[in-house]
């Protein structure tokens, strides 16, 4: 779900997992800075062989003629055990190849490390944060490395959707810059739902949001709640709230308030906010239309949310939640065949078909020709490959093969990134964490529980901006 390694989904899953708390990476700082609202022009299938200096430069075509070899060149990030396991595999080739080793450092600590380590000196060459909010206040010091003149620019538009260009750039000492590249996602703009018993009820996957909501009502009437939804997550409880909103916001007003939303420049308490909880609440207000009814919503753990859609027959037939969730799905349910996703559809049609999107961002710090190599391979869909047929984490890179993909449903993610209209990131990760992580979530659990009206729960957690 949310950061993966270090995001809301790391945090939360470790959460859920240990019953007490993919910090979902609800970082400090606010987010980057506003991205104009793009088109994304690289709607090719890519299900051709890659090569691996797709979107790179000089410096990675020297790595791999062995110019750099016996260089050593240090990365700091979350991964840590499994994940950790998947990376190293990921860049074994590249080192095999080039020569140079990327000697990585994990750890669970990491948020509160790197900031210790850039501010005495010690930065490592590269560091991976799933938190773009805290690559952002550590971009205002003028110690990230600008990218721009690192990476071929040129490459770089052909090999990623604009959007995620835009949310590359953020404020550095003097001005912006390029802080970091994107090297891994995950989707969360995904209705899960169990296939099978769909298909054979006769139902159809919805194209548009009246609808999703037709069907909503469809299921009521033939006796089922649609929606299986749980927020309980310990001390998170209430993050999956963020985002159904940041969802809606984005099908219902322009990138730009988006972007000024999440910088805290569009108070909680707007008009546009207003509104994407309101249409949130046709669905989580309607107790014929959610599992257990209103009220089990705060009461029940976001993990355990899905299992009524996996009972025979099915009790529940949606959940919203991002491509992380699968973890917490019957071990002997097979994706494809017992479940499936359907992309969040659009509410208004101007806004286009927008994703929301977590991942991992890395950036720079010591600037010597092998960092800007393993740099500039990190830009390729080559760098994330192995992860990519591992399953569970989906390549921002259009030179990423639809191949490597190891089911249907990963295929169709990845396609459904790279042919968004916009990208943006999760927003509650990109405000600070005492909003993000703090009156966001507590604001919505309120107003769902009822023991806060509307207004008074946005205004609640607008003050979070306040303190």
């Amino acid at each position: 779900m949310k950061k993966t390694g270090k995001t809301k989904a790391s945090l939360l899953m470790v959460a859920c997992l240990s019953l007490t708390m993919m910090l979902s990476a609800c970082g400090s700082g606010g987010g980057p800075t506003d991205p104009a609202a793009s088109t994304n022009t690289n709607n090719n299938n890519n299900n051709t062989t890659t090569t691996t200096t797709a979107a790179a430069g000089a410096e990675l075509d020297k790595a791999l003629k062995g110019e750099y070899k016996g260089t050593k060149v240090t990365m700091f990030g979350p991964f840590v055990d499994a994940d950790q396991k998947k990376f190293e595999s990921s860049i074994k080739d590249f080192e095999d190849k080039t020569g140079i080793d990327i000697q990585y450092e994990g750890s669970k600590e990491f948020e509160a490390t790197i900031n210790i380590r850039v501010d005495g000196g010690s930065a490592p060459d590269i560091a991976d944060f799933p938190q773009p909010g805290l690559l952002n206040s550590i971009a205002k010091t003028g110690k990230v490395i600008d990218l721009t003149n690192v990476l071929d620019q040129d490459k770089m538009k052909k090999n990623y959707n604009q959007s995620w260009l835009d949310m590359s750039m953020m404020d550095g000492k003097d001005g912006k810059i390029m802080a970091g590249i994107w090297n891994r996602s995950n989707v969360k703009s995904l209705v899960w739902y169990p296939k099978k018993q769909f298909d054979e009820a006769g139902y159809k996957v919805p194209q548009t949001w009246d609808e999703m909501m037709a069907l909503t009502e469809q299921i009521a009437k033939d006796g089922d709640p649609a929606w299986a939804i749980g927020i309980e997550s310990g001390a998170a409880t209430g993050w999956p709230a963020t985002d159904w909103i940041e969802n809606i916001m984005l099908r219902t007003t322009t990138p730009e308030n988006y972007d000024k939303w999440v910088k805290g420049e569009l108070p909680f308490t707007s008009p546009e906010v207003k509104h994407a909880v309101d249409v949130m609440s046709k669905i989580w207000m309607n107790k014929d239309y959610v599992y257990g009814g209103t009220k089990s919503i705060v009461t029940t753990a976001f993990g355990d949310a899905p299992k009524p859609m996996f009972e025979n027959p099915p009790k529940a037939w949606f959940n919203l939640m991002g491509n992380f969730i699968t973890s917490f799905f019957p071990a002997t349910a097979k994706v494809d065949q017992d479940y499936d996703w359907f992309y969040l559809p659009p509410i208004d049609e101007k806004y286009g078909k927008p994703v929301l999107v977590a991942g991992d961002i890395y950036a720079m710090f010591n600037d010597r020709p092998e960092v800007r190599a393993v740099m500039q391979f990190f830009t390729t869909g080559e760098s994330i490959k192995t992860w990519v047929q591992s399953g569970g984490v989906i390549a921002p890179m259009n030179d990423a093969s639809l191949d490597w993909y190891q089911s249907e449903s990963d295929r169709r993610m990845a396609k459904l990134v790279q042919d968004a209209t916009t990208l943006r990131f999760d927003g509650s990760d990109l405000m600070p964490g005492k909003v993000g992580a703090g009156t966001f979530w507590k604001g919505m659990t309120d107003y769902v529980s009822g023991t806060a009206t509307l207004d008074d729960a946005l205004k609640q957690i607008q003050a979070g901006w306040n303190n």
